[in-house]
């Protein structure tokens, strides 16, 4: 029982870290390329996780030869999920981001209920139709410019979606059932994302991000040590105590916390659509993690 309530605590501190990443993503990308601010973001992540997870000796040479799953984890869960959706902030408003960013938890679920015996459709599919119609209505499709940001930008976003919600279904099916230490599991992925972008990035303009001072320690900090080091950690303990399609529901929440850091740090406008929207993600929340 505590650990589901801690679990449930952290489910909501990882929505609110991520709702902030489209923020320290759109700074970044003015300044580097997409992949560079996705190799900053996982180098700065990797650090404090593989300290901690040494510290807690957890690393093991017999791990290695679990490689393959490490290395498709670090593709689906990092380096091309991150790619696409730093090109899609550098591309899109933020309000549309961030509500397309709610479609995970319904790839998620479809996945789910293919690939794992476990997860079968349930009540849980109301949920996850009330959460999905509030990103709908936060996102305004029936607005004439919704489509003024970039149409590249949307399609962008909806496979960084559909490719971390595959990474739910992955983890929990292949990963999880290796009982490796979530900080140890953390290190190998981030590990393997860090040497698969280090041969393809191009460095050329990656000192770009020191000239701003807010830039570099939102991506340093922001994107590093929390969006992804302590993130990755949280996804991994939901994961393993609420199950997989609970621990895609925490996308539910960063459309919320973009919209609420959109209006007090970008301007942005929150109307009436809006609030309901974010009522309704609020109720597929609940309506998801409520067990019978």
């Amino acid at each position: 029982m505590e650990n589901k309530k801690n679990a449930i605590i952290i489910f909501l501190l990882l929505g609110i870290i991520w709702g902030s990443n489209f923020i320290y993503m759109k700074w970044a990308s003015e300044l580097i390329t997409p992949l560079q601010v996705v190799f900053l973001r996982v180098l700065f992540g990797f650090i404090p996780v593989f300290i901690y997870a040494y510290y807690k000796k957890a690393i093991k040479i017999e791990h290695l030869k679990y490689s393959f799953h490490f290395f498709i984890m670090s593709l689906l869960g990092t380096t091309v999920y991150y790619y696409f959706f730093v090109k899609a902030t550098s591309l899109l408003l933020s309000g549309v981001t961030g509500a397309l960013s709610g479609s995970i938890p319904l790839f998620a679920f479809i996945l789910a209920v293919i690939f794992l015996k476990d997860e079968k459709f349930d009540k849980r599919i109301v949920g996850i139709l009330v959460g999905i119609l509030g990103v709908i209505l936060i996102a305004k499709p029936f607005e004439a410019n919704i489509f003024e940001s970039n149409l590249e930008g949307i399609i962008d976003i909806i496979l960084g979606s559909l490719i971390v919600g595959s990474s739910f279904v992955y983890a929990k099916k292949f990963v999880m059932p290796l009982k490796i230490h979530f900080s140890a599991l953390t290190t190998y992925q981030l590990g393997f994302a860090l040497l698969t972008l280090l041969v393809v990035t191009k460095w050329e303009g990656i000192s770009n991000i020191t000239t701003s001072t807010h830039v570099f320690l939102g991506t340093v900090v922001g994107l590093g040590l929390l969006g992804t080091g302590l993130a990755f950690v949280l996804y991994y303990y939901i994961i393993e105590h609420l199950g997989a399609v609970t621990a895609a529901s925490t996308t539910y929440l960063p459309p919320v916390v973009a919209l609420i850091i959109g209006y007090f740090f970008i301007g942005e406008d929150i109307d009436l659509i809006d609030c309901l929207g974010t009522v309704l993600i609020f109720i597929g929340v609940f309506i998801v993690n409520k067990r019978k």
